[in-house]
This record gives C-alpha cells, sequence and structure tokens, in this order.
C-alpha cells in the first residue's frame, strides 16, 4: 500500500478518494472548500490538508481532479516543488494535451512521473469505483501507476506519450456529442410521432442504434430528468478544448462544433448545471416557442 495525495474532491474526485482508502491506501486530501474534505475524513480513513503542497509533500502518489488548466496549473506550480524525487502526478482533470505536455517535462526534470489521465464513466462510474481511464505518459511510470487507478477503475489504458491521455479523452467527447444529440432527436421524434417510447426502445435497442446512452439514459430524457453528474457547462469546457485541438492538428469536427452550440442554448435555458442527455430538452422547448 502506499501513501497518496488526493487534490479536487468533486463529484468524481470524491469517491474515487473513497475507493482510494477502502484499498487500504494511506489517503491525505486537500479541496479548495475545506468543508468538503473534513465531510469526506467522516466517512473514509484518511487524513485532510490544510495546503495541497502539505498534501503532496510525502506522498508516493498525486491525483488531481480539478476543474480546467487554469486549475491545474495553479495547483501544479505549488506541488510539484515540493514532491519527493521518486513520486507519480496523476491527472485525471479533463485538460488541454498541451498542459499534459507541459507538466510531463517540468516533473521529469525534478525526477518525478507524470500521467495524463482523464477519465470517463461519469459520477455513477467513479462511486461504483468502474471508471474507464486513458493514460499518457512514459511506460515505465505508468506500470507503476496502473495498480493504483485500479483502485477505481473497469479499464486503465496507456494510450501512448504524454499528452495522449487527453487526446484520447477528447475522442470520447466527441464521440458522446454526437450520439447523444442522434439520441435526442430520436426520441423527440418517436415523441411527435406518437409511438410508445420505451416499446421503440426495446426494438433498438438490440440492433444498431443501441449505445450506452440509450440504455442509461433514454427514460429520464423522455421525463425531462437531468441529474445524472456531468453537466452541460463541463461539456462545453471539454468541447472548447477539443475543437482548439482540432483546430492545430487539422481536424474537422462540425458535429462536435453544432453541438457545442446546442449545449449553448441548454446553457441559456438555465440547464448548465443540467446532465449531458439535456439536449433533448432545446427540441422540446422549441415546440413551446
Amino acid at each position: 500500500m502506499v501513501h497518496c495525495a488526493f487534490l479536487g474532491l468533486g463529484v468524481m474526485g470524491y469517491p474515487m478518494a473513497g475507493h482510494l482508502a477502502g484499498k487500504g491506501h494511506q489517503v491525505t486530501v486537500w479541496n479548495r472548500t475545506a468543508d468538503k474534505a473534513r465531510k469526506w475524513a467522516k466517512f473514509h480513513t484518511g487524513k485532510v490538508a490544510v495546503t495541497p503542497e502539505d498534501a503532496a509533500a510525502e506522498a508516493d502518489f498525486v491525483f488531481l481532479c480539478l476543474g480546467d488548466d487554469p486549475d491545474v496549473r495553479a495547483v501544479a506550480e505549488r506541488i510539484v516543488p515540493v514532491m519527493k524525487r521518486g513520486s507519480v502526478l496523476v491527472d485525471h482533470t479533463t485538460a488541454s494535451a498541451a498542459l499534459a505536455r507541459a507538466l510531463h517535462q517540468e516533473c521529469k526534470a525534478r525526477d518525478i512521473g507524470f500521467v495524463d489521465a482523464p477519465v470517463s464513466g461519469g459520477q455513477a462510474g467513479a462511486e461504483k469505483g468502474q471508471l474507464a481511464i486513458m493514460c499518457g505518459g512514459d511506460p515505465d511510470v505508468f506500470a507503476y501507476a496502473e495498480p493504483v487507478m485500479a483502485s477505481y477503475a473497469k479499464a486503465v489504458t496507456l494510450i501512448g506519450a504524454a499528452g495522449s491521455g487527453q487526446l484520447a479523452k477528447m475522442v470520447n467527447q466527441i464521440c458522446i456529442a454526437g450520439v447523444v444529440q442522434g439520441l435526442s432527436e430520436g426520441l423527440h421524434f418517436a415523441e411527435q410521432a406518437g409511438l410508445d417510447a420505451e416499446k421503440v426502445i426495446g426494438a433498438i435497442s438490440k440492433g444498431a442504434a443501441q449505445s450506452w446512452q440509450m440504455e442509461n439514459r433514454w427514460q429520464t430524457m423522455v421525463a425531462g430528468e437531468f441529474e445524472h453528474g456531468f453537466a452541460a457547462d463541463w461539456m462545453r469546457k471539454d468541447l472548447r478544448i477539443a475543437l482548439d485541438e482540432a483546430r492545430n492538428n487539422g481536424a474537422r469536427l462540425p458535429v462536435a462544433a453544432l453541438v457545442d452550440q446546442f449545449y449553448a442554448e441548454i446553457q441559456a435555458m438555465g440547464g448548465g448545471r443540467w446532465d449531458t442527455s439535456s439536449l433533448i430538452a432545446r427540441l422540446k422547448n422549441a415546440d413551446k416557442r
């Protein structure tokens, strides 16, 4: 068992840190809102640090699960100088590949390992310890970190060099955007056509249209319930990162760019904190105008 610091206890980080403690690792947590860290410590075996530096200084592994590039950069500038040689910084934040590559170089110069390791599976996956983690970094560092990350994952995959994990997460979000929009339009069409949605989904989910989103979200989408964790605000952040990267590498993402604007409409409707399946709400809202 190893000494872990977990920095960032949002809807994903809170249960992920809990799984580390549940596996017997020595865990120290830090969160920008200290009350969240104290609450975590009431339910899990571990310590609360006052500052990220205090959490990271003696840790074998430091895990970040923050919001965006500026958050990661700000915390990294505080913790990398105090991390011990041979330790590993694992960034679970969905952030840019450019930042991942920069942190890899900065850590390497101090004899610290680095893995960019964004996750997929949402709040439910984090709570169940069933996340999919896509990683970028040096193979030896990944091999050292993978058994620890497995505490909250069903699959941990090294995609390639530093930044590759973030690039793979961009692929993930691009795919999800198109699937959720297609499912939203299909369900909306079924409703407008007077079809029984349950029967339709029961039929088409056995064929080529089947998807995780269909299996897990069609009922709540029809019911207008959008409280399943990953918010439209965060999806827009992720799509912004993907679209920025596409401008750099020449990829064409017309559907992702369009769906990004659809999420902007969701935000304008007051649904920034609704989950990503809320795309159907803008179609229903259009009917009322």
